[in-house]
């Protein structure tokens, strides 16, 4: 019940994107600059130390407000101040959190593809539409709630899967016949 094989590099599958994936960072000089550069801001900025500078930095702007008079300057300092880091921060943490999910999925990936009972299908399931996830999670909490009794009732996932598959397939060639 093993998938076909895919290729030997990772770029091939379609599961992981192409952005995300480790040879694309390696490719390009500026991309691997900007994960190293991401990585290294937010694992400082997730640290005690960066709370207590965010911390003090927000006591002295309260501090200094009866030196300015509490003026539409003095307040507009840490407005665009926070709006300008909070704006970059996002980029630099979804950076981060893409780079983890894809890591994430390729270790369950491996869990699912190297355990024979596994339902090696499911493997690279993320990319499956809502509905397709919602049909696959219905059928798990069906096969959960059968077994318990008498441990031989089950649902057949595998069928499941391959309706989502199936699914994805004519709706990929509808799409193709319309472009």
């Amino acid at each position: 019940m093993r998938p076909p094989e895919v290729g030997s590099s990772s770029d091939s599958m379609e599961t992981v994107p192409p952005t995300s994936s480790p040879a694309y960072a390696a490719s390009n000089p500026v991309t691997r600059a900007f994960d190293a550069f991401a990585s290294s801001v937010t694992r400082v900025a997730g640290s005690p130390i960066a709370f207590g500078l965010a911390i003090i930095t927000v006591l002295v702007w309260g501090v200094t407000g009866p030196l300015f008079h509490y003026s539409d300057a003095w307040q507009l300092v840490i407005n665009t101040g926070t709006t300008i880091i909070t704006f970059l921060m996002v980029f630099l943490i979804q950076q981060s959190q893409n780079k983890d999910s894809v890591a994430m999925h390729l270790k369950l990936n491996e869990l699912l593809a190297s355990h024979r009972a596994a339902n090696n299908q499911l493997i690279g399931i993320e990319d499956a539409s809502e509905d397709d996830l919602r049909r696959l999670a219905a059928a798990y909490l069906r096969l959960a709630s059968r077994v318990g009794a008498h441990g031989k009732d089950s649902v057949d996932v595998d069928a499941c899967v391959e309706k989502t598959t199936a699914d994805k397939a004519k709706r990929n060639a509808r799409e193709n016949e319309g472009a």
